[in-house]
């Protein structure tokens, strides 16, 4: 029997590995350290049907507490980990004690960007939502009436915005970017998810940032915008996007670039080390990038673990993604980075569509907007590497089922 792997991190990825190790029959020890004090759950409800009250915690978790008895995974619950030592090899525990292992995967995950306390980041009503206490927290505030103030026009933001406005909060969004969605999505996908904000009931502020919060007995009260107004509100939530957790590795002195920096193998450059999920950082196409998605730090926590057990495949990012708002559904296939032409396409159902990217002719990702055929057929397109030109796609008249034959 191999010796014991030792996890940090229990979100998705720490979790994956485990589960996918057990399922391919590997019994290996193995140690799960989570700093939270709840079995591993799924993050993304917490934003949406968790704090909307329509599912409870319980329906989050991967499994229940049976579980890692029975399939003899230890977990430690509220465990931070304070330092690794790759000469003994070896995890330091906060309490002072430590843990030795012969395998290591860091699945840290990643932490919300916050505001300096110089303008107002420590006052009460700021939030950011990450993890089950974050949403605790905020699910206190959201009360019908009350005024939301949301920093950021990314996927964080609009899915809060989305949440709120059905729970009856009015609700204002400030983007200092040109539009929404800059970094991720392109113009014609921002304009399609904010027509639909608007027609909500979301004031949406684009090429507006942030002065200050403005604060009463130590609780936000109002916001000054960089354009000189000042907004009344009543909370705050913050979603500038998200900084890796590699502090570890770093003071461990492996190599780290805005993340951990791994091989197609998962493997740092300590090679009994292994990272996955938000922390990472892998090359994709010729570029070093962090994959933050469900999906990626599934597949990859369970290609590293097929590795563990004696594989050499190595981990091929297929990206999808998605993003829930309102009654609309946004799906995701493939990663456009580097696109130089978009095709947007009409769907057959009223208020859906899709926008192709292509990256020098070559279609490289898709957005849906609940259109699932799309979707799908983008999807399979990217899976089988099969051609596809944007005239084509430009073609109101073309079956896309047509593409895959």
């Amino acid at each position: 029997m191999a010796g014991r792997l030792v996890i940090v991190g229990a979100g998705q990825a720490g979790f994956a590995l485990a589960a996918k190790l057990r399922a391919l029959k590997d019994m290996r020890p193995i140690t799960i350290l989570g700093a939270e004090p709840v079995l591993p759950y799924q993050r993304p409800p917490l934003s949406k049907k968790y704090l909307l009250g329509e599912m409870e915690f319980d329906r989050l978790l991967y499994r229940p507490e049976a579980w890692y008895g029975e399939n003899d995974v230890e977990i430690r619950l509220s465990t931070p980990v304070e330092a690794i030592d790759r000469e003994s090899r070896t995890v330091r525990l906060y309490d002072g004690s430590d843990v030795v292992y012969e395998t290591l995967a860091l699945a840290t995950g990643a932490t919300p960007r916050r505001l300096p306390a110089a303008i107002g980041g420590d006052l009460d009503g700021v939030f950011t939502v990450r993890d089950k206490a974050d949403a605790d927290r905020l699910a206190t505030e959201m009360k019908p009436g009350h005024r939301l103030l949301i920093l950021g026009g990314g996927y964080i933001g609009l899915e809060a915005a989305a949440v709120a406005r059905k729970l009856g909060l009015e609700v204002t969004l400030v983007e200092m970017a040109d539009r929404i969605l800059a970094r991720v999505a392109a113009r014609e996908t921002a304009d399609a998810i904010r027509a639909i904000h608007v027609s909500q009931g979301v004031v949406i502020h684009e090429t507006t940032g942030l002065t200050r919060l403005i604060g009463d007995e130590g609780r936000v009260k109002a916001a000054e915008l960089s354009d000189g107004r000042v907004i009344d509100t009543d909370l705050v939530i913050v979603g500038i996007g998200v900084t890796p957790n590699d502090r570890l590795a770093a003071d461990a002195g492996l190599e780290v670039r805005n993340g951990i920096v791994v091989d197609a193998f998962g493997r740092t450059s300590d090679p009994a080390i292994f990272a996955m999920g938000d922390c990472a950082v892998q090359d994709w196409k010729g570029q070093p990038v962090r994959l933050e998605s469900v999906q990626n730090a599934v597949d990859q926590a369970e290609a590293i673990a097929a590795i563990l057990a004696g594989g050499m495949e190595p981990y091929d990012p297929k990206p999808w993604f998605w993003s829930d708002q309102y009654d609309v559904k946004l799906q995701i296939a493939g990663f456009n980075l580097g696109y130089d032409r978009t095709v947007l396409r009409p769907g057959q159902r009223e208020g859906s569509l899709s926008v192709w990217y292509f990256r020098e002719g070559a279609f490289i990702a898709v957005d849906a907007i609940n259109d699932a055929k799309a979707y799908v057929t983008g999807k399979k397109l990217l899976e089988t590497g099969r051609p596809v030109e944007p005239s084509a796609i430009a073609d109101p008249a073309l079956d896309l089922k047509s593409l895959l034959a």
